[in-house]
């Protein structure tokens, strides 16, 4: 009796070892783990950004991300010379209060994606 239960406890140990083993070496590993990922999204510098301060090349920075608004501009609900003398600098703050400590809309914020050109180096 006694061989029978060192016989079969030893069977269930090599049955929980082959499933741990088996699932370890067949579970395809994480996205990206253990490599580094590079962005394939442009990225600018800030002097990249100021090189495009004009109406009609206006990029802008905000946050960390880096928005081209030069199409936008005649289409913004108010003046655009509002707007232009942020072209080609981090308007992040003009953005976020509109100079006036009051937030842009949320269809406004709607908006930026389509003028995302990448993020800040």
């Amino acid at each position: 009796m006694r061989k029978l239960f060192i016989a079969s406890t030893l069977v269930f140990g090599l049955a929980v070892c082959g499933f741990w083993l088996a699932s370890a070496v067949l579970t395809p590993p994480e996205a990206g783990a253990g490599v580094v990922q590079k962005t394939t999204e442009p990225q600018w510098s800030a002097e990249e950004v100021a090189r495009h301060d004009r109406p009609t090349d206006c990029w802008m920075i905000l946050g960390r991300e880096v928005f081209d608004f030069s199409t936008y501009l005649p289409q913004h609900p108010s003046d655009p010379d509002v707007i232009t003398p942020w072209c080609g600098k981090d308007a992040s703050e003009a953005y976020l209060t509109k100079t006036k400590g009051r937030p842009h809309s949320p269809y406004a914020d709607s908006l930026l994606p389509k003028y995302r050109i990448g993020v800040l180096k």
